[in-house]
């Protein structure tokens, strides 16, 4: 049994002055009082109960090249000696921003912002300026970032609220947010042609831009049908809409060049983060030239006194070369790596007789308590949450990390090893033994 005492203590104190004790509600750990985390080293993070743990949050995504890792580390020490704010162009700028428009074989131009939220309410600003339209189309289930005008249909709580499936109604994710937003944002689930088309043929002359995560994976990793995207590609140049990608998540995990590069399928404007960083808060977007220069000429307002800062941009710099190497080759470490625990765990299961459906490329991936394929958002609501409460809190005895919610979202990083993997199996296998469908 782990004692987290010291855990409670920090988190009885921090509440006292930080509102609700931690950072982002995506902090929060479900059923138990957060974890205090004192470091991370590698593919391990430990707590200030000395508790050590294989970790497949990694920051939420960002760590892909694992905790610490030194080439970051020693870039941003370097960095250090020289200034971190300097108000104004700096060096290394030049160098990031013509790495990212090599890796995206979309984007001709970027701009630099501090995370990916920021990011996707400027692509926003952009279509709606570029194309002189105001409705933006989401899927349900996809998350664009904290920002109210895209916080709307991530995750409804009940079935109900959403509507049917052939005429979904969106949802504001909660208190606070203006109901206005409603009138200017539509909302599809994913993998569904038919509605997708419908929405366009009503108000495809409204509809500035059609906003997606390639491969959404807050709600469950969905992977797109054969031909989606393309339809999608097809269907935004019909109606004179952009078609914007959000790879915060995709892009330089999937590979160097995101989803995009995978499916060849290419959109006008893209958003970047999380991995970019390696660890530090970097993210921007990017696009086609014909679109990016209303930014470039100042026809479409930008600011940020942290953009490109010289520090985020050096471990940007770092990490984007350690990803490039031998032609992506860590990002086909970690994908093999992710592939062959996917297999692992869905045998697990499967010897059990246990429901579960394993989804993701591999670089990232969800265990899902379902006996069926997650196609939309509105399939979360078969999920088996019990069962997999009771997962996820055993494999946190067992030293193994992972998000605590349902909806089930592993990461894995360039630190991980084959030696990681057959452990975390392990582990897996003896809660599993616990547990009863």
């Amino acid at each position: 049994m782990r004692n987290y005492s010291k855990s409670k203590e920090h988190y009885l104190e921090v509440c006292k002055y930080l509102a609700g004790g931690v950072g982002s509600n995506a902090r929060l750990t479900p059923g138990m009082d957060p974890i205090c985390f004192v470091r991370g080293m590698g593919s391990r993070i430990f707590d200030v109960d000395g508790n050590e743990y294989i970790d497949y949050v990694l920051g939420l995504g960002p760590l892909i090249l694992g905790h610490c890792p030194a080439m970051v580390i020693e870039a941003v020490k370097k960095q250090l000696d020289f200034g971190s704010l300097f108000g104004g162009a700096a060096v290394g700028e030049e160098v990031l921003a013509k790495m990212v428009c090599e890796c995206f074989p979309s984007v001709d131009l970027v701009s630099f912002t501090n995370s990916a939220s920021e990011a996707c309410h400027m692509v926003v600003r952009i279509a709606r300026a570029f194309t002189g339209k105001t409705k933006i189309l989401k899927f349900e289930g996809c998350y664009h970032g904290w920002i109210d005008d895209l916080m709307v249909s991530v995750h409804p709580d009940f079935l109900g609220a959403m509507g049917l499936e052939k005429a979904p109604q969106p949802v504001l994710e909660g208190p606070g947010q203006s109901k206005g937003i409603l009138s200017d944002v539509l909302i599809a689930p994913f993998n569904r042609f038919d509605v997708v088309e419908k929405i366009f043929q009503r108000c495809g002359n409204e509809i500035a831009a059609l906003i997606l995560e390639p491969i959404p994976a807050n709600n469950g990793v969905i992977l797109p049908e054969k031909g989606f995207l393309e339809f999608l590609r097809k269907l935004t140049k019909q109606y004179e809409s952009l078609l914007i990608f959000d790879e915060a998540i995709t892009g330089f995990r999937v590979a160097l060049g995101g989803a995009q590069a995978c499916y060849n399928v290419m959109p006008d404007l893209t958003v970047f983060g999380k991995a970019v960083g390696g660890g530090y808060p970097i993210a921007g977007f990017g696009g086609t030239k014909e679109v990016m220069d209303l930014v470039a000429e100042k026809r479409v307002g930008r600011a940020g006194t942290y953009n490109s800062n010289s520090l985020c941009v050096a471990a940007a710099i770092a990490t984007l070369q350690e990803l490039s190497k031998d032609e992506g080759a860590a990002i086909r470490k970690i994908t093999d790596l992710g592939k062959k625990m996917m297999q692992g765990i869905g045998e697990i299961f499967l010897n059990r007789g246990i429901r579960m459906m394993m989804q993701g490329p591999g670089s990232f991936f969800s265990a899902l308590f379902t006996d069926k394929p997650v196609r939309t958002y509105r399939d979360c609501f078969r999920f088996n949450h019990e069962l997999y409460s009771r997962f996820w809190k055993g494999l946190l005895g067992e030293g193994v990390r992972i998000w605590g919610t349902p909806r089930s979202l592993w990461f894995l990083s360039a630190a991980h090893t084959e030696k990681d993997v057959d452990l975390t199996l392990d582990r897996i296998q003896k809660v599993v033994l616990k547990l009863r469908d």
